[in-house]
């Protein structure tokens, strides 16, 4: 009985098991290179979280959060960002909200710079005994708009992806482009706002992407209700 919350009706709510997980895709409107959407984490977050809830009976998908903690790439024209605070408080007032009508939730968070205010929040809700998971993909690859990105959203959207555009960025590992990066942004490591290199992408290799990232959400998902 998986779904889409937003094609469901409040009595299709009520009428499913309590022991039910709702799944909130967190993503964030920001700049990812010359090549790839704003919407990249986004839309990444959402297709993880409905393939689980696809994989996994007794799943619903949650509208995503598009808006994030995104301060580091400010410097770059249409990024939005609502900063840390306000993605933590976001985030607990929406699981909060949402524990009336769901036992227990996941946070599926596609955006490397929500990660403290995503930790933050769980632990608050966790301190108020809500049962939440947060989890994030771990591509293992470069950090921003790369080939790892590039090839998941050529999977996704590709008509979103302007590969003619595609360029290399700043290709030193993210531990030592970080100290500036978190000082003065990105601009300040990447003039085209790209950590890695989307040279040799493609949808293949995106789909292997995605498919491994849900396997690990699952097995996360399973180890974290055996253990409650």
């Amino acid at each position: 009985m998986s779904a889409e919350l937003w094609d469901l009706r409040w009595p299709d709510v009520v009428a499913r098991s309590t022991d039910v997980l709702l799944v909130i895709p967190v993503g964030a409107t920001e700049q990812h290179g010359p090549h790839l959407p704003f919407s990249t984490d986004t839309d990444i977050a959402i297709a993880i979280a409905i393939a689980i809830a696809r994989a996994r009976t007794g799943t619903v998908v949650a509208p995503p959060v598009p808006y994030g903690s995104s301060g580091e790439h400010a410097e770059f024209a249409g990024t939005i960002s609502i900063g840390p605070r306000a993605t933590e408080l976001l985030l607990v007032e929406l699981v909060r909200s949402a524990s009336a009508s769901f036992e227990r939730i996941v946070l599926v968070s596609a955006h490397g710079g929500n990660a403290e205010a995503v930790g933050r929040a769980a632990r608050r809700l966790h301190d108020e005994g809500r049962d939440v998971l947060a989890w994030s993909p771990r591509w293992h690859a470069d950090a921003h708009a790369g080939r790892a990105e590039t090839s998941i959203m050529l999977a996704l959207r590709p008509d979103a992806v302007r590969l003619e555009r595609a360029e290399a960025g700043n290709t030193a590992p993210l531990d030592e482009l970080w100290p500036l990066l978190r000082r003065a942004g990105v601009v300040a490591v990447s003039e085209n706002g790209v950590l890695g290199d989307p040279a040799g992408a493609s949808a293949d290799e995106g789909r292997r992407l995605l498919a491994r990232a849900v396997d690990e959400l699952r097995d996360a998902v399973e180890r974290w209700i055996a253990a409650v």
